[in-house]
């Protein structure tokens, strides 16, 4: 037996018609013919891998998140965390190529084959294998045993259970649903020694990205999760209640679950916005200074705080290094960027202007909860 979704009552079913509307506005928003939503996609891409693995101790910069995504070397990492955030992008990779792919079904090997691939940097944590004995969860600070998970003796059969349940059929309007309570399952079953959490947060993007409704990318909660660490561990330990009971009411996990998509859908479709009019204003620079329009692509990235390497304006702007330092030698004698560092380590951020530019289209980033009665005004929380 594993938990089950409660029947959605009329404001859960509202918050959903509210997410729905703002990923049709937010599928319109990135079909421009301009090139600035691939550098948000992949920056969703890093800040999920960076997020979901903050949650677990392992800290990265953005930058250096990006650098996983494209293959590259870190700027910051130690050595444990980088080793981590690699797995996690390999994992998620292979996600993302399943999202489209007609023949996948979920099963157990599956799900231990993805564990692997996490977690194959450290062989103590068994990866691929389902832990041999018992597992609890403990609230560091408060120094208390908060959950423990079912005897692992029960592991194999529940979690044939789950994999054979999310191989039903389904619909588009209960995906979210259904990949929050695939998260659920997953955590409170604990299958594996180490790893849980980021396998947990892994398959309901899994789930999300199967149903389609939006690019991968743009579907994914784990940055949310990752910046509302506290209130996440909560909701799962009040829903968990100590030790492995199935019964118990998940709905406070599942409103959890909306409003973090919810309040990710609204600020990546601020983040549109934004970057739409940085994208409109950079090209204009470019245009009076008579560079090569690709450099809007690394001067987009210093806009949005980034420190930019070489190697990282290559990938996106498909270009030779030779082309590349270049570009970003005139991008500094033109004042647009700012670099440091020698050799491997210069980087280059963005100049005053750029900077000028962004602090011009910045929006207000607070997100009501969805939830909140009208009587009692939105309730801000980070979004």
């Amino acid at each position: 037996m594993l938990f089950e979704a409660p029947k959605l009552d009329h404001l859960e079913l509202g918050v959903i018609g509210h997410i729905e509307d703002l990923k049709r506005s937010l599928k319109y928003a990135v079909q421009s013919p301009k090139r600035w939503p691939g550098l948000l996609r992949r920056a969703l891409f890093a800040r999920a891998i960076r997020a979901s693995n903050s949650i677990e101790g392992f800290n990265v910069t953005v930058e250096d998140a990006i650098a996983a995504v494209e293959g590259d070397e870190p700027l910051d990492a130690a050595a444990a965390d980088w080793q981590a955030v690699r797995g996690y992008r390999s994992a998620m990779t292979y996600v993302l190529q399943l999202a489209e792919d007609p023949h996948f079904k979920h099963s157990t090997d599956f799900l231990r084959s993805l564990h692997f691939m996490m977690t194959e940097y450290d062989l103590s944590k068994h990866p691929g294998r389902w832990r041999p004995g018992p597992i609890q969860v403990v609230d560091e600070a408060k120094r208390e045993v908060v959950y423990r998970a079912p005897d692992a003796e029960v592991v194999p059969e529940l979690m044939g259970e789950l994999a054979a349940s999310l191989n039903r059929p389904g619909d588009s309007t209960t995906s979210m649903v259904r990949a929050a309570m695939a998260h659920l399952n997953f955590v409170m079953i604990h299958p594996f020694s180490d790893g849980n959490g980021r396998m947990a947060r892994c398959l309901q993007s899994l789930v999300l990205a199967r149903a389609g409704t939006l690019a991968p990318e743009f579907s994914s909660i784990e940055e949310y999760l990752g910046r509302n660490t506290r209130e996440y561990y909560d909701v799962l330990l009040r829903v968990g209640s100590g030790t492995w009971n199935p019964r118990r009411n998940a709905r406070p996990w599942i409103r959890f679950c909306l409003t973090a998509h919810f309040r990710q859908a609204t600020t990546i479709l601020r983040r549109t916005r934004e970057l739409q009019q940085i994208w409109d204003a950079l090209e204009i620079e470019v245009k009076k200074r008579k560079l090569p329009e690709r450099t809007i692509l690394v001067l987009s990235d210093a806009a949005s705080g980034l420190r930019v390497r070489n190697a990282a304006y290559r990938n996106v702007a498909d270009i030779s290094d030779q082309v590349a330092t270049k570009d970003l030698k005139r991008l500094v004698d033109s004042g647009l960027l700012i670099a440091s560092g020698d050799k491997k380590g210069r980087t280059y951020q963005a100049g005053e202007l750029v900077k000028e530019i962004r602090s011009r289209f910045s929006e207000p980033h607070g997100v009501p909860d969805p939830f909140a009665r009208k009587a009692q005004g939105p309730r801000r929380g980070k979004p």
